[in-house]
């Protein structure tokens, strides 16, 4: 368990440097990726993701989920919650540390960005439209695709994958949600990589940093832990 926790814990945390790192390249002043715009965010994120995995993979987690919301629809598919707890605490760690390395690669930047909300949005999510019961929805149906397509991409009926692609496979599917389903509320679908990012924005010395929303942070954390919980239980039913 220990290997996995350590697996857990480096995957997440290198997924929120290199997916919330993609933000702060593309919104914070200065940066030479400035307004880059939201089909290179989304290819950011994706490429966060993959490169999570196989780091999480090389750690000693060979589930490699780093996300709150893939460890409960998983464990609804198949039965086994032993590993919810600590992976759960591993996801949020990692989820702060990797935030943590992004603020201080972007050190220079965050005086020089003058907008608060520019600022909060390279951590958290934010609704474009704030109407929780729809910001619900979108959040749950992003985690509810995400795990549904994961388990039919592992499922017998798909057959067996190549050694070393379902990173890439994993990645495409959340590059696929960001540009399909994401602009309603920035696609959170994982709640520890909004949750700790958010408590990371709430305590680092950012310049000028705002509100960090805690009145919208349980949309990011229930939106996803439901809508996996559906698709897992959907996995379980036809039999992925």
């Amino acid at each position: 368990m220990q290997a996995k926790f350590l697996g857990e814990f480096m995957g997440t945390m290198v997924l929120i440097l290199m997916g919330n790192g993609a933000v702060a390249n593309m919104l914070l002043k200065k940066s030479k990726a400035e307004g880059a715009g939201w089909l290179a965010i989304t290819a950011g994120w994706a490429f966060a993701v993959m490169t999570g995995v196989f780091t999480a993979i090389a750690c000693g987690s060979s589930d490699a989920h780093l996300n709150p919301a893939v460890t409960i629809g998983f464990a609804m598919r198949s039965g086994d919650f032993s590993n919810v707890a600590p992976y759960l605490i591993a996801q949020l760690m990692g989820a702060m540390a990797g935030a943590t390395l992004m603020w201080l690669n972007f050190l220079p930047h965050w005086a020089a960005t003058p907008d608060a909300d520019t600022k909060f949005a390279c951590f958290a999510t934010s609704p474009a439209i704030d109407s929780r019961g729809a910001n619900l929805f979108s959040e749950g149906m992003g985690a509810f695709v995400l795990i549904l397509v994961a388990t039919a991409m592992s499922s017998k009926a798909a057959g067996p994958l190549i050694p070393g692609l379902g990173p890439y496979l994993v990645g495409m599917l959340v590059w696929a949600i960001g540009l399909s389903l994401g602009g309603t509320t920035g696609y959170a679908i994982k709640p520890a990589r909004d949750l700790g990012p958010r408590i990371m924005h709430a305590v680092l010395p950012i310049p000028m940093k705002g509100v960090t929303n805690w009145n919208y942070a349980i949309v990011p954390v229930l939106g996803p832990v439901v809508g996996a919980a559906i698709a897992g239980l959907l996995a379980k039913l036809i039999g992925f």
